[in-house]
């Protein structure tokens, strides 16, 4: 998948707010400060067409990016810890299941898991979540570069393995090295080419 173009839409908390489901989309979805933003700047070629932030938390809507007038790019809210009111942090679990189940041209989901962690309860809740919804899910271990190449490889069979997927199923990626990119563009291209 070569990126020409793309560009912010609109953020939304609920789905009266979202686009109209016309173009096929993908999520990207994970904990809080695991890499979404980063790895959607480095797939879109821009340094910040999203905003990054080395506070956990930093999204805390569901933003909606268009590529190449043909396909969404969806920035989910991150899980897990993030500094900001119990009260935000509640809400957060509701929008994103609410999105993941009612937007009928969700191709797939992105589920990034930094590599130096091991998949927790959220990460098994969205794989069945997900499954139940018979949408595909792509793991993206993020932040591969804080790892030599064998311990890479031993987190990807480990990780594999915790999730019960295919070895294959799992990209390593960083957005430092942009190792796994092109990987992933052509994951989507199949995605998007067979809705």
């Amino acid at each position: 998948m070569i990126i020409k173009q793309a560009e912010f839409i609109k953020s939304a908390v609920k789905p009266s707010q979202f686009p109209e489901p016309q173009l096929p989309e993908v999520a990207f979805a994970g904990r809080s400060n695991v890499g979404k933003s980063s790895l959607i700047n480095t797939l879109v070629n821009r340094k910040n067409l999203v905003k990054t932030s080395s506070r956990p938390g930093c999204t805390q809507l569901i933003n909606f990016f268009n590529i190449n007038s043909s396909a969404f790019f969806v920035d989910l809210p991150g899980y897990g810890y993030a500094k900001v009111s119990k009260k935000i942090r509640a809400q957060w679990g509701p929008m994103v299941e609410r999105y993941l189940d009612v937007r009928p041209n969700l191709l797939g989901v992105l589920l990034l898991i930094d590599i130096r962690r091991e998949p927790r309860q959220e990460e098994f809740d969205l794989l069945g979540r997900l499954q139940i919804r018979g949408i595909p899910a792509l793991i993206v271990l993020t932040k591969a570069d804080k790892l030599s190449k064998t311990k890479q490889q031993t987190q990807l069979i480990q990780t594999a393995k915790t999730l019960n997927c295919k070895k294959d199923d799992v990209i390593l990626f960083s957005a430092t090295s942009r190792q796994g990119r092109e990987i992933i563009l052509n994951e989507l291209e199949t995605l998007f080419s067979h809705p």
